[in-house]
């Protein structure tokens, strides 16, 4: 597991792009952890679209998730699931996963993110770190929380909401092991130059 840029593929925010084709554009462009996020279609429905995708991150060796759905995460045979706080909680989602695969959780506040560690979490995902229109209820809790969290948690932190080239410094800066994005890259005009940009300036921030 590489968090370092976390990409989300979400059909809608993708406006109609072909998530076939966007993901092999974020591998291209050097992403090596993928999330599959759907909020509409029902699982009968998302599963061979699902495998399709499985089947192209695995030959490229980039690790697999899938969003909320603990089912299809264990029926695909995929690498993990993340869910968020309104999700199966995750210390039952945990007993139904198969051995070695990863438990992502998100998370908006400190108790949240040592609650998720306790539970069983292999990374936590952290924010609201900017305003974002993919999540606009989301609380915005900033890379202050980040802060405040890195020397407490041994687990990975991920940093989400709303980050961009143009920020994704100050997230770094405060502690993160990397970002995950959505519209970032789902939304660019070409998805593996807004990849490339987006580990150029991970990795310009990182401290050396």
């Amino acid at each position: 597991m590489d968090p370092t840029l976390y990409v989300v593929l979400d059909r809608a925010v993708a406006r109609g792009r072909d998530l076939d084709d966007l993901l092999a554009a974020v591998i291209d462009g050097g992403c090596r952890m993928v999330q599959l996020r759907e909020k509409d279609w029902p699982s009968g429905r998302l599963l061979p679209l699902a495998e399709r995708l499985l089947a192209r991150a695995r030959r490229a060796g980039v690790t697999f998730v899938v969003n909320d759905r603990v089912d299809l995460a264990v029926v695909l045979g995929a690498d993990g699931v993340h869910l968020g706080q309104e999700d199966l909680p995750a210390r039952a989602a945990r007993s139904l996963l198969r051995a070695g695969m990863i438990l992502g959780v998100s998370t908006h506040s400190v108790a949240q993110a040592h609650a998720a560690c306790a539970d069983g979490a292999d990374y936590v995902a952290v924010g609201s770190m900017f305003a974002t229109a993919t999540k606009p209820d989301f609380e915005l809790v900033g890379p202050g929380l980040v802060r405040e969290l890195r020397p407490a948690l041994r687990v990975p932190l991920v940093g989400i909401g709303g980050i961009t080239a143009a920020n994704v410094g100050e997230v770094m800066a405060a502690g993160a092991d990397g970002v995950a994005v959505i519209s970032a890259v789902c939304a660019a005009p070409d998805p593996a130059a807004a990849t490339r940009r987006l580990l150029e300036a991970i990795r310009s921030a990182r401290p050396s």
